[in-house]
């Protein structure tokens, strides 16, 4: 195959796969999850978590417990590969709608995602992850109004597999990548 043609596939398998860790974090799909980082893997994740992403995933649970909405939304990627090793500067906006002690809070947060993936027999997966906030945007209390009336009768998104999409994909199911 040309070479060409290859780098365009590994990107578009890499692009697929940033892709589907957004999806699975939003939705709290703990077992799609581990399907997108090799077993030895690293994640930084700032001060919630610093160590093996399998770990890191183990600890998900009581992370995402208090987020009542949480929104990954993927602009810039910048990728460069080597073979079967490459490099991500993946850029994002992540919304979290957080329930506190009193009441709800926003947090935006822009910044980037520094990857380093590996092809092992054939699939591209995370073999690191660092976390990096450019910037972030906090109201509290929350200003997200599910229930304003140009809302009403709009399926509402929630983590978890009561998720709107589960019942409205076949293909795009929970767990699986």
């Amino acid at each position: 195959m040309d070479a060409r043609l290859q780098q365009l596939l590994d990107k578009q398998d890499i692009t697929d796969l940033v892709y589907a860790y957004c999806n699975a974090s939003d939705r709290h799909d703990h077992d799609k999850l581990r399907q997108l980082y090799h077993p030895d893997a690293t994640d930084d994740h700032g001060g919630f978590f610093k160590g093996l992403a399998m770990e890191f995933i183990d600890q998900l649970p009581a992370i995402q417990a208090p987020m009542e909405i949480l929104h990954h939304n993927i602009t810039n990627i910048n990728l460069a590969l080597d073979g079967d090793y490459a490099e991500g500067e993946i850029y994002v906006l992540a919304f979290h709608k957080i329930r506190t002690d009193t009441e709800p809070m926003d947090l935006l947060i822009g910044g980037r995602y520094f990857d380093r993936y590996e092809k092992r027999d054939g699939v591209w997966k995370f073999s690191a992850k660092a976390v990096v906030a450019d910037w972030a945007m906090v109201n509290n209390p929350s200003t997200v109004q599910l229930d304003h009336p140009l809302v009403q009768g709009s399926h509402l998104g929630r983590p978890g597999r009561d998720d709107p999409s589960y019942d409205f994909f076949r293909l795009l199911q929970w767990g699986q990548r």
